[in-house]
């Protein structure tokens, strides 16, 4: 059996994301610190869901990569920012919005089918617009637009109707459509001076519109899952202070994500970026399904159900959560392209959603790769990480969860562990597999070809609840 590393990269379209992730992915991850019960309590659906959909969605999909007949480079969503579009042309988009094909019920449905636990949907992005009714900010869906419909509301009672947990994700620092916000220097001139003095009235800004936006968030649409706060250009610790005492005063159940400049409780990895190591804290990696966030009609660069399937147990495996993006329609209509992916993948943990859900990261670590043995660098002269794609293991107590990706080499060595295997059999059919330990080494045969060829699990029970080394 050949043994595939790849370097973890991603296309041309996402650079800046591209740089998080190869910096992400060359440092080492952070020594696990002592757990706070009270967080670790707001986490435990969180520890355990794994999977979640992203879903960002907003003016941004009208113009759908393309500015008055040019292409806008990057990321969809920040068309307004790449095309250095001013806010009195960008404005108008909302009197263009009527997304007549939306449908909250049908799109908790795909997440459900798609194996996925949690949505977190754009409740206002950098562009500055509401995607709900605010009454601090006429420029919202409901008072700028003909659809004239809260998107958040309909999509909470569709969440609430079938046992969705749903989050909200807003832009607190960056608003290109405010004087005072962080990001529109085309309109509004620099952030800061060359010396880092602040040139706009940010806090204002905060006090105005985007610490009494989160009010309404937490006020307005029952119990919030989450709130994803984004980019902390500015944000001083006081500043982000703010905004966490007004999610603890109103919902002290709901999580706050990694970017809110202050500390939250889970760490959010770079864009597309999965980290080469395991780690005990609660993490994310929120990721495309193609090259954008947004909508973009060029962009049509999808993943694979596999490629999917590989992400989010490699990601379990070192003790993270996947949250997955789609970018609908300015019509409402998530691509169909992401609806096939999504299904193809539910309906493979379906079958195998023990070794995902509840699942525990791996105890031994070889299997994600290594860094280069050649002194590689990365674009950030970072050393270059190689990622095995074989197999990756989770855990259960008593219990190991062997995702092989490729055909596995026969007889297969399970890695060296004190505890006594007791026996082993494929997830999908329940079929036993032959295991022998001999001279120390434990081994077991699967019968070729593989039974799933987008990947194959085999349970390992063991003597004991943990592994010991």
């Amino acid at each position: 059996m050949v043994r595939v590393r790849l370097p973890i990269c991603l296309p041309a379209i996402a650079v800046l994301a591209a740089l998080t992730v190869v910096a992400a992915a060359a440092q080492a991850p952070p020594a696990p610190r002592p757990l706070d019960p009270i967080k670790e309590k707001r986490l435990a659906w969180f520890r355990d869901v794994k999977y979640g959909m992203f879903i960002h969605w907003g003016l941004y999909a009208i113009p759908a990569g393309e500015w008055k007949g040019k292409r806008s480079l990057g990321l969809g969503e920040w068309i307004m920012n790449r095309s250095q579009v001013p806010v009195k042309e960008y404005e108008p988009l909302a009197g263009q919005f009527n997304p007549v094909k939306f449908d909250a019920d049908g799109w908790v449905q795909l997440a459900q089918d798609a194996g996925m636990k949690y949505i977190v949907i754009t409740s206002k992005h950098h562009d500055g617009f509401a995607m709900f009714k605010s009454k601090v900010s006429s420029y919202n869906v409901v008072d700028a637009t003909p659809f004239k419909r809260d998107v958040l509301k309909e999509l909470a009672d569709a969440c609430a109707k079938r046992g969705m947990r749903l989050g909200f994700y807003y832009s607190q620092s960056q608003d290109w459509h405010e004087p005072g916000g962080a990001g529109n220097t085309w309109d509004f001139g620099p952030d800061v001076d060359a010396g880092g003095k602040e040139l706009k009235p940010y806090d204002r800004y905060l006090r105005e519109k985007a610490e009494p936006q989160v009010r309404e968030l937490l006020s307005g649409y029952g119990p919030v899952a989450l709130i994803w706060f984004d980019t902390p250009r500015m944000m001083t610790p006081e500043r982000g202070q703010r905004f966490a005492d007004i999610v603890r005063s109103m919902q002290p159940d709901t999580l706050i994500d990694g970017r809110l400049g202050t500390e939250g409780d889970y760490r959010s990895t770079g864009d597309n970026a999965i980290p080469p190591d395991a780690s005990a804290d609660a993490w994310e990696t929120p990721a495309t399904i193609n090259d954008t966030w947004g909508f973009r009609k060029d962009d049509t660069n999808w993943k694979s159900p596999g490629q999917v399937t590989f992400k989010l147990v490699d990601i379990v495996s070192k003790g993270g959560n996947y949250l997955l993006n789609v970018g609908p329609t300015a019509e409402g209509v998530i691509p169909q392209a992401s609806q096939d992916v999504l299904r193809t993948v539910g309906r493979w943990l379906k079958v195998n959603g023990d070794a995902v859900y509840g699942a525990h990261q791996s105890p031994f670590g070889d299997e994600f790769g290594e860094y280069s043995s050649r002194g590689t660098k990365d674009v950030r002269g970072q050393k270059l990480f190689l990622a095995d794609t074989e197999w990756r293991v989770t855990t259960r107590p008593g219990k190991l969860y062997f995702t092989f990706f490729n055909e596995p080499r026969v007889p297969f060595e399970i890695p060296a562990m004190k505890n006594r295997v007791t026996r082993a059999y494929r997830l999908a059919d329940g079929a036993p597999l032959d295991v022998k330990t001999e001279n120390g080494r434990t081994t077991f045969t699967m019968p070729r070809p593989m039974l799933d060829p987008m990947a194959t699990v085999v349970v390992v029970e063991f003597e004991g609840e943990k592994v010991e080394r």
